[in-house]
């Protein structure tokens, strides 16, 4: 089987911190900004992988979801534990250097993991989890 993940999605309750976060801080493309009522789906992805995309969504927008989940997941959101991604880069120190300059919410410096990774990890406006690995 031969598989590409195409897209990941992470929430955005605030569409322009996000669009301002992931294209100006992370250097990322915007490759689609589609609207509807006052939602919007912003598809962003680095330069050079047209392949691979982030989906940034209003969260709690499901339907079937009840007024408690809804609740549940904004509180979630709040507290940076809801979403999460794991980027790759060839210098992780550099990466980082750049996110922090420009005002990320830094949750670890860039340290050697005792299983072998050399990371660093921030939130994003929306209080998703991101992750910086050492390519190797």
């Amino acid at each position: 089987m031969d598989l590409t993940i195409a897209n990941t999605f992470l929430p955005a309750d605030d569409p322009e911190a996000s669009l301002a976060f992931w294209r100006d801080t992370m250097g990322f493309e915007v490759r689609n900004d589609v609207g509807y009522g006052d939602m919007r789906w912003i598809t962003v992805g680095p330069p050079g992988q047209p392949q691979t995309s982030i989906v940034l969504h209003p969260p709690a927008v499901d339907p079937g979801l009840t007024d408690d989940e809804k609740r549940v997941i904004a509180e979630l959101m709040a507290k940076g534990s809801y979403a999460s991604i794991v980027l790759s880069s060839t210098n992780v120190d550099e990466a980082f250097e750049t996110v922090q300059k420009n005002g990320a919410d830094v949750v670890q410096e860039p340290i050697d993991q005792p299983y072998g990774l050399r990371d660093c990890a921030f939130r994003d406006p929306a209080g998703n989890m991101v992750r910086i690995n050492q390519a190797v």
